[in-house]
Parts: structure tokens; C-alpha cells; sequence
């Protein structure tokens, strides 16, 4: 048979093959940065990521949502957990020890069998129930830290009857995440969703054990994302929902209409009644997924730390720090030593913006934050008396015995009248636990009809400043109150080593 061929141009081959390289390199970048938004640290984990984020139309779901679950469900297991605790008679020995105790009845609770001999502390285990979801084929599982924080013994049961016991990975309490190992393969798993596309009203579903009930799937909307301040978790970024969520529900997974896992169910807000009020909290699957990655490749979580107090920014602090509107992270006070304090930062400096993106609160900035690299550079737009300024920060790594950077409560109104204040003695200062060097005077007493009170002012609080001027000892804080007059009064608060800003209106 006769062959023919084709005779192409030099040039134009090496075109064809230029093109093909560079049409490659943009593909992977783009593959790369998928999800639009950096996640710090590589992946280590062999996950499933979501193919489309694309609205579902629910015309296609005509007799219910059993498409959506029936893949899902095998992928959320049982977790199990029991730990050794000391028994309440256990805790009760000292007392029947007591000489005088046993003088009068003698050794007939057990407490001894002959003089000199002590009875061992008696012991008891102690079950807990909860959830978890599979990410990966191989046994790694997604749970929540306080599933099974302190656990000596961890067992999970998949939804085939199989049970497996459980190497802990590694935990992170600050986010609430645990990751657990179980031997097994060919697991079903949930395929990673992306949690930043989320909208208040979308339909989610929540999937668990609660109360110990298999494969169990509730149905709601997302009520609101972004949930912070709630002082379940040291970072909070929380996806609110109304989809039931009850005990033993901790550590499952919530999943969108595509049968995506975009949260991982922990927290429920019950009004003192134990179960479901339709008020429900996930962790964003987003923020899991770092902690996760950081957990398997490293053992422990690193984070960015400014060394700073922020706090959010009322209409009535605004108001005084020269702001046209509420909105980012007021500085209310700084750590020594710390990268925020080296960088030049103040008392009363309003962060704006944090790399080119507004500071929506202190909340935002500390999510942020902790989630850049330690020794990274980052650019904060600054407003310093009513003046705006660039201020490049290199971050260090929180220490692991800090939280995070805490934001004190937010408050509103108030009036000084009623605030009785005392000279910040040496004693003072060591029986409220100050650190050397602090200024300002003690709150005495506040009358519970004040303004001050409604603000959160109390006995022991410290006044360092007010309306910007430090105040080292009572003669100076009538000054600067005098000079005030009857306009509101700015106040720089020690609370128990922690300052904050708050407004005192006159009423």
C-alpha cells in the first residue's frame, strides 16, 4: 500500500509546539488556583474536589432529595469515644479521710482496711457519641476536637456495620477540628465543595448521628454566613443554619444540592434546652480544609499573628475616631515585643483595609490574619486621627499558649455619672494580676442604673485614658473629664490585663 505525507514548514512546527507549551502552563496555573483564593500550605490530602459550584435547578428534584443523599450518607460515620475519669466517690475520698469524719464513722465506707493502709482512687470510663465524614478513600476522616478531646479509646462505625478503631491524627482546638485514620480502603467519600460561594437562602442538608441514630439527614437553608463573636471557638467564621441539628451531630457533615461537603456541623445555640431551635453553626469547609492540611503535613496548625487587641467599630466610635462610617478593626491595645507594635502601630490606629481588601470587622481581620504564613509581609491601610496611612506588617507565628487576637465586646451609650474610681495602688495592681508598669485608676463601684453599667463598666476595670489623654491618678481623670464637659467621653478600659475602647454618652 503507498504511503503519502506531509510535508510541513519548519517554522510553523515550531510554532504549533510553542503554543502547545504555553496553552499548558496557563492551564495548570489555572487548575492551581482553582477555588480563586490561596489556601496556605500545600494539599496532603488525597481529597475529592467538587466539579461545579453551578446553581441546581429544584425542577429536577420531583420526588425529593434521595439523589442527593443516597450517595452522601455512607460517607458520614459514628464515632465513639471513651476515657477513663475519676468516679464522684472517687472525689469524695478526701473528705471521708478526714480524721474527724472517720473518728465517728470509722472505716465503713471503704476508705481504709488497717491503719496506714489507703484505699485507691476508684475510676470510672466514660462514654460520648458523635459524627464524622470521610475524605478520603484510604480512612482519613474529618471530625470535630471536642468529639474527642481527651479520648483514650476511639472507635468508628461505618454505615456498612464494619467498625474500626481510630489513630488520632491530629487536632486543632482553636478551630474545633480533629482528624482521625481508620485502616480501610475503597471508602466512599464526600467530594470538597467551596464554601466561600455560599449565599444566605441556599439549601443545604445536615447529616449525623444524632442522639446515636444512623445516618441521619435534616433539611434547611443557610440563614447567614460569616458568623462570628459567638465565643464557641477561638477563630469563628461560621455558616448559620436552621437545618436541625441536635446532640451527637457534632463532627457531620452539611452538604449543598450538589452532595458537596461544604461545612462540618458543631455547635448549636439552644436557649438552655438542650436540643434543636433552629439555630445552628458550621465550620466553613474552606477553613477545615487548611486546618486539615496543616494537621496531616505538619502534625499542628501555624498560623499569623499581629500581637494586637482589636475591636469593632460602632457608629458612636466612628463618630470619635473621625470616620465617615463604621467598619474595620480599632486597635485597642498592643502586645509588647509583638510584630504589630515593632511595625509602628497605635492605641486608636483603625485598620481599613488588609492587603488591598477592606477590614470588614475584628473578626474578619483575625481570620485573616491567622490564616497567612508566619514571616509573611502583609499591608494594612491605617487611619490614625482621622488621617489614613500604609503600614507593611511582617507577620510572626502565634505562640501556642496565645489565643487569637481577642476583640473585647462591643458596646454602645452610656454616661459617667455614677462611676466611682480609686488611686492604682502597688496592691491594687497585684490583686487585679496587672502587668508592671500599667497606668490609670480603679473602678471602685458603678451605680446599675448608669450609663457606665449599660457599657459593661465594673468594679475592678481600669480607666487609662479618656478622650485620648492618659490619666495616671484620680486628680488627672477629673481634669480630662472637666474638660470634657457634656460631650460623649472616649475611654481606654483595662479589663483584666486586656484594654478596649468604649463611649460614655451623656444622658
Amino acid at each position: 500500500m503507498k504511503s503519502s505525507y506531509l510535508h510541513v514548514p519548519r517554522w510553523i512546527a515550531t510554532a504549533v509546539v510553542l503554543v502547545a507549551l504555553i496553552g499548558g502552563g496557563v492551564l495548570a496555573l489555572g487548575f492551581r488556583n482553582w477555588s480563586g483564593h490561596e489556601v496556605f500550605g500545600a494539599s496532603n490530602l488525597a481529597l475529592t474536589m467538587a466539579r461545579s459550584s453551578t446553581p441546581v435547578s429544584l425542577g429536577s428534584f420531583s420526588n425529593g432529595f434521595a439523589s442527593v443523599l443516597k450517595p452522601a450518607l455512607p460517607a458520614v460515620v459514628n464515632i465513639h469515644t471513651s476515657k477513663v475519669v475519676k468516679s464522684r466517690a472517687s472525689q469524695m475520698m478526701p473528705f471521708f479521710n478526714d480524721p474527724a469524719f472517720r473518728q465517728f464513722f470509722g472505716d465503713q465506707f471503704g476508705q481504709g482496711q488497717g491503719q496506714g493502709q489507703q484505699q485507691q482512687p476508684q475510676t470510672e470510663r466514660e462514654q460520648s457519641l458523635g459524627s464524622g465524614v470521610i475524605i478520603t478513600s484510604d480512612g482519613m476522616i474529618v471530625t470535630n476536637n471536642h468529639v474527642i478531646e481527651g479520648a483514650t479509646d476511639i472507635k468508628v462505625d461505618l454505615s456498612d456495620k464494619r467498625e474500626f478503631q481510630a489513630k488520632l491524627i491530629g487536632t486543632d482546638a482553636k478551630t474545633d477540628i480533629a482528624v482521625l485514620k481508620i485502616e480501610a480502603s475503597g471508602l466512599p467519600t464526600l467530594a470538597i465543595g467551596d464554601s466561600s460561594k455560599l449565599q444566605v437562602g441556599d439549601m443545604i442538608f445536615a447529616i449525623g448521628e444524632p442522639f446515636g441514630l444512623e445516618g441521619t439527614a435534616t433539611m434547611g437553608i443557610v440563614s447567614a454566613t460569616g458568623r462570628g463573636g459567638l465565643g464557641i471557638e477561638n477563630y469563628e467564621d461560621f455558616i448559620q443554619t436552621d437545618a436541625p441539628i441536635n446532640p451527637g451531630n457534632s463532627g457531620g457533615a452539611m452538604i449543598d444540592l450538589h452532595g458537596d461537603l461544604i461545612g462540618i456541623n458543631t455547635a448549636i445555640l439552644s436557649g438552655g434546652g438542650g436540643g434543636n431551635q433552629g439555630v445552628g453553626f458550621a465550620i466553613p469547609i474552606n477553613m477545615a480544609r487548611s486546618v486539615m492540611d496543616q494537621i496531616v503535613g505538619h502534625g499542628k496548625v501555624v498560623r499569623g499573628y499581629l500581637g494586637l487587641f482589636p475591636q469593632d467599630v460602632t457608629p458612636a466610635l466612628a463618630k470619635e475616631f473621625g470616620l465617615s462610617k463604621p467598619g474595620g478593626a480599632l486597635v485597642s491595645g498592643l502586645k509588647p515585643d509583638a510584630p504589630a507594635a515593632h511595625a509602628g502601630l497605635k492605641n486608636g490606629d483603625v485598620i481599613l483595609e488588609l492587603n488591598g481588601q477592606p477590614v470588614e470587622s475584628a473578626n474578619d481581620l483575625r481570620l485573616r490574619i491567622s490564616q497567612a504564613a508566619p514571616g509573611s509581609s502583609v499591608k494594612l491601610q491605617v487611619s490614625r486621627e482621622g488621617k489614613t496611612q500604609e503600614m507593611n506588617v511582617t507577620l510572626g507565628e502565634l505562640p501556642p499558649d496565645k489565643s487569637a487576637e481577642e476583640a473585647p465586646g462591643e458596646s454602645t451609650g452610656g454616661g459617667l455619672d455614677g462611676v466611682n474610681v480609686q488611686e492604682l495602688t502597688p496592691d491594687a495592681m497585684q490583686e487585679l494580676q496587672l502587668a508592671p508598669g500599667t497606668r490609670g485608676v480603679v473602678v471602685e463601684s458603678v451605680d446599675p442604673a448608669s450609663g457606665a453599667a449599660a457599657v459593661g463598666l465594673q468594679r475592678g476595670d481600669v480607666i487609662q485614658e479618656v478622650n485620648h489623654q492618659p490619666v495616671h491618678n484620680i486628680t488627672e481623670y477629673k481634669q480630662a473629664l472637666t474638660a470634657a464637659g457634656k460631650q460623649p467621653v472616649l475611654l481606654l478600659v483595662n479589663t483584666g490585663g486586656q484594654t478596649h475602647y468604649e463611649v460614655i454618652e451623656s444622658r
